[in-house]
């Protein structure tokens, strides 16, 4: 049976998950463990893994190929029919679920606003690799929308940061005070506001920090962003110690160096396991990158 990896999930409360799939067997998930090793050998192509609706995945019709760079594994048909069916598109204004208005901190200055369903609790923060958040209001989906836009706009505050910036951030982050300083400076600027709609119901400043959960005290070996894994290839190998987790990231220990995998890069490939170092047959063979890694010595042609 063919096992087509989905990337990291989080479930607020149980830490990371990696996901697997494959169309007319449901799904499963491996759960990633701190000071645990992270060892696999991608094989074959990487491919469309179709449409997310519905809480699982609905197989690509055609079964496409997708880039090895990409982040999102789906073909351009795929990923517009899963935009058109996103609560960002706004196309269901009568949604009868609440929605939470947050505020997410990921580094100095460096703070979003953003919405998501209650029923979700605090998953969403956790799979944007927010390290601290704090909710500043509950109601229907369009109160939650107006309110992003007001805060958005009032306070200068932005809806979307790029990737690279969060995780360059991390390695050199301040102290849990002072981070939630900073969200409850914000949360008091934004209470202060007039217009807010008069159907979200105000939440008082409750910081949720997931510095602990993420691992971060141990990536400050792992630099700024410059070791990254941009690509898999067929037949490369990833293997090493995991020490944290941020968002997709993976942070893994490797021969003494910090690399950081994406997980999203990993979505949509299937990947072997590897025995860990055991005896002559299995020597060496967990311990190493052998796909494209950024900021890395250029050795066998940019591998690592």
């Amino acid at each position: 049976m063919t096992w087509w990896c989905t990337g990291v999930r989080w479930r607020v409360g149980d830490g990371p998950v990696l996901g697997w799939y494959t169309p007319g067997r449901g799904e499963r998930e491996s759960r990633l463990v701190f000071g645990g090793v992270v060892a696999f050998r991608v094989r074959g192509g990487r491919r469309c893994l179709g449409v997310w609706r519905g809480g699982r995945w609905t197989a690509c019709p055609v079964g496409a190929a997708v880039a090895g760079r990409v982040t999102r594994a789906q073909c351009e048909e795929c990923a517009r029919v899963d935009r058109a069916h996103s609560v960002a598109a706004d196309t269901f204004a009568d949604d009868p679920r609440p929605y939470h208005v947050y505020v997410a901190w990921f580094g100095p200055g460096l703070v979003k606003v953003g919405i998501t369903g209650v029923a979700r609790g605090g998953a969403r923060l956790l799979e944007q690799g927010a390290v601290a958040y704090t909710w500043l209001g509950r109601g229907p989906l369009m109160a939650a929308r107006r309110a992003e836009e007001l805060l958005r706009t009032a306070l200068g505050v932005p809806d979307r940061i790029p990737y690279e910036r969060k995780r360059a951030l991390r390695a050199r982050l301040p102290g849990v005070a002072e981070r939630a300083g900073e969200l409850a400076e914000v949360h008091r600027r934004a209470a202060a506001l007039g217009d807010w709609p008069e159907s979200l119901e105000r939440l008082p400043c409750e910081v949720v920090d997931h510095g602990e959960v993420f691992g971060l005290e141990a990536i400050g070996g792992f630099g700024s962003a410059g070791r990254v894994v941009h690509e898999l290839v067929d037949g490369g190998v990833v293997a090493g110690e995991l020490v944290a987790a941020a968002g997709p990231d993976l942070y893994v220990a490797v021969s003494g160096q910090g690399v950081v995998i994406d997980s999203r890069l990993m979505s949509g490939w299937r990947l072997g396991g590897l025995r860990e170092t055991g005896g002559d047959e299995g020597e060496g063979e967990w311990s190493g990158v052998t796909v494209p890694v950024r900021g890395m010595p250029v050795v066998q042609g940019g591998l690592f």
